[in-house]
C-alpha cells in the first residue's frame, strides 16, 4: 500500500521554485510488511513509473522533468531501483 502526500509535495513544488533544496522531503508513504518508508519527491517519481518499464525508460522519462545531468539523474535512479529491490519492494522478471 502507499499513498502520495498532497500536502508536503506542494511544498516541495513550492521549494523547487524558490530554488531550496528539498531532497529530504517526503512525498510520498510506502507500507509493506508492517515497515513505513518514506519517499522523497524523485523517489516518489520513480516509484510511480515502476510498472514493468525497465531503468532505461525510467530515466529517459524523469530527464524530461527534472533538471539534473542525466549522469546525476541515471546513478540516483539505479541506487534507488537497488534500494527497492533489496527491501522487496520490487523485482526484476
Amino acid at each position: 500500500m502507499w499513498r502520495e502526500e498532497e500536502a508536503s509535495k506542494n511544498l516541495v513544488m513550492k521549494g523547487f521554485e524558490m530554488g531550496e533544496d528539498v531532497a529530504e522531503i517526503g512525498t510520498s508513504i510506502i507500507l509493506s510488511s508492517g515497515k513505513m518508508h518514506a519517499l522523497n519527491v524523485l523517489g516518489t517519481e520513480i516509484w510511480k513509473l515502476c510498472d514493468g518499464k525497465t531503468g532505461e525508460e525510467i530515466i529517459s522519462i524523469l530527464s524530461d522533468g527534472f533538471d539534473v545531468e542525466r549522469e546525476v539523474l541515471e546513478k540516483d535512479v539505479i541506487a534507488f531501483l537497488e534500494d527497492l529491490k533489496e527491501l522487496g519492494l520490487v523485482y526484476e522478471e
